[in-house]
């Protein structure tokens, strides 16, 4: 069910690394405990972040949570395309990247879970 091409964290992000860059989103088990999402809000190009600091939040009609950094960086990308289309998110969580980061230490992965290990804990 969870892609096995990327990583994911207790928080419920997903992070896809390639090199010494990496897109984060939401898992499909965060956006189907939200629901209906209705608002994304995302940080600035240029920020940067520690592993697991908070980097924004996502609205649902049920609840407002904040988004964590699986991992440190300097954000160099957001999806601008979800101030307008929010449900996106939920029409694909695993699609629906949020932000693209510069990582600090690509191989800094130890915190993080593979597929299988996120599967088990959100079963």
């Amino acid at each position: 069910m969870y892609p096995t091409d990327r990583q994911y964290t207790t928080d419920h992000e997903w992070i896809s690394i390639s090199g010494k860059t990496a897109r984060i989103g939401i898992t499909d088990y965060a956006q189907d405990q939200l629901g209906d999402v209705v608002f994304v809000e995302l940080p600035d190009v240029g920020q940067v972040f520690e592993a697991g600091a908070q980097f924004g939040s996502i609205e649902s009609v049920k609840a407002v949570s904040d988004l964590f950094c699986p991992m440190a960086g300097r954000v160099v990308e957001v999806n601008a395309a979800l101030s307008d289309q929010p449900e996106t998110v939920n029409a694909g969580a695993h699609d629906a990247w949020m932000i693209v980061m510069e990582l600090s230490d690509p191989s800094g992965t130890d915190d993080l879970l593979d597929a299988a290990a996120y599967t088990e804990l959100v079963s």
